[in-house]
């Protein structure tokens, strides 16, 4: 599978399109250049509490000093005289010449207001410096990250009201297949003997729609070549990604090969994973990616999918996601795998790479779904990752394994 990663984000080059978008509306979208400052966060030195400002040389223990002034958030003060101190509050300027600010819980207000000090001070603490968080010029968010709500926060932070981001990518969506029939066509107990709702259509969309994609539905094709063929060519123009589930195993139903080879090449057919062995990529169209430029004049990038549910899901995640985020220009595509132990026993070894549905019990061990079939969807949804397993290796309850969060690779 690594290899067949390598192979696929080979084929990408960046989206040339940029737009302007506001801060807002900026979440996981992937930025198109550097964010810089142009100020100080924080601008000026404030307080970190609430409390007193003070000068520490002025300070004698049980000698109490007068409030000369009040400092409010947003508000700017005099310069601190001599043997007083100034009531301040959180994220209020420091008075200049003050040097620490003491938290109102170690202070005593005596009758006459002045304030006695009753715990030892240091100089500078309890105050923000300065650029502290943020220096004037410093690069804040980096061309190809991908925007989180933390970084929307910090573009925020220096002023930002719109940023400059890679267009979304144009992806369409359809599924192969004489069996599938559409949730609301027919009713549970009308469906035909061999027919299925088509619950791929569903998850594909919405994982794309999260990664930022523009989504168009083409819905289900007709298991023969020609409609095949139609099909793809239509999706061709205006898209950038032509995804498919179903139709790219080697039956004699199974004509996405074919379709695909008529009109354009294929270049990766079938990975060693379990799940999501069928798995293809080539291109529609004339050309190249590797050419560069807009894509959407020239043909599209394709990637087929397995039609069994979980070998779909699992290979998206795995394989479509690196893919897509490289294509918006994001400098970090592969998952991150976790250390975990594992609490289960599985002695018999697979010579493909395998990624097995766990969850975490309350003690942090994996448990594994008892039902690994590539088309139980359920055990996606009662797992909360996977378990990255090595072709040709068992697993003992104990052993230490490679766990995949679905955290990491859904957002």
């Amino acid at each position: 599978m690594d290899d067949a990663l390598a192979e696929l984000l080979a084929h990408v080059v960046s989206l040339p399109d940029h737009e302007q978008v506001c801060v807002l509306d900026a979440d996981g979208r992937v930025l198109a250049q550097d964010v810089v400052s142009a100020l100080q966060v924080p601008p000026q030195d404030n307080s970190a509490v609430d409390g007193y400002a003070v000068r520490c040389a002025d300070l004698v223990a049980g000698v109490a000093l007068p409030v000369s002034q009040r400092l409010a958030a947003g508000s700017s003060g005099q310069s601190l005289k001599a043997m007083t101190l100034a009531r301040i509050f959180t994220g209020a300027s420091i008075a200049p010449d003050a040097d620490a600010v003491v938290m109102q819980e170690n202070c005593t207000v005596q009758d006459d207001g002045a304030v006695r000090v009753d715990a030892p001070v240091q100089l500078g603490q309890n105050i923000r410096l300065s650029g502290e968080d943020v220096t004037k010029g410093a690069v804040i968010l980096s061309k190809g990250e991908r925007l989180t709500p933390a970084s929307l926060g910090l573009a925020a932070s220096i002023g930002m009201h719109v940023l400059s981001v890679v267009r979304r990518p144009r992806v369409a969506l359809f599924s192969t297949g004489d069996e599938l029939v559409m949730p609301g066509d027919v009713a549970p107990q009308d469906m035909p003997p061999g027919a299925i709702y088509n619950s791929n259509r569903f998850f594909l969309q919405t994982l794309l729609k999260r990664l930022g994609c523009e989504v168009t539905d083409l819905g289900i094709v007709p298991d023969n070549c020609a409609a095949t063929i139609a099909a793809l060519r239509a999706a061709s123009q205006n898209h950038d990604l032509i995804l498919t589930s179903g139709g790219v195993s080697v039956g004699e139903e199974d004509h996405i090969k074919s379709a695909v080879q008529a009109l354009g090449h294929l270049d990766l057919w079938q990975v060693a994973m379990k799940p999501g062995k069928p798995f293809a990529y080539g291109w529609v169209g004339q050309g190249s990616a590797l050419a560069g430029g807009d894509t959407s004049e020239a043909g599209a990038h394709f990637i087929g999918l397995p039609g069994n549910p979980v070998s779909s899901f699992v290979t998206f995640l795995l394989l479509v996601r690196p893919f897509l985020l490289k294509l918006q220009g994001g400098h970090t595509f592969a998952h991150q795998s976790i250390a975990a132990q594992a609490n289960f026993t599985r002695t018999r070894a697979d010579k493909r790479r395998e990624f097995l549905r766990v969850r975490r019990n309350a003690t942090g061990a994996l448990e594994l779904f008892p039902n690994q079939g590539s088309g139980v969807l359920t055990s996606v949804v009662w797992g909360d990752g996977l378990v990255d397993n090595p072709a040709g290796q068992t697993i003992k309850s104990g052993d230490v394994v490679r766990f995949i969060p679905f955290a990491e690779v859904l957002s």
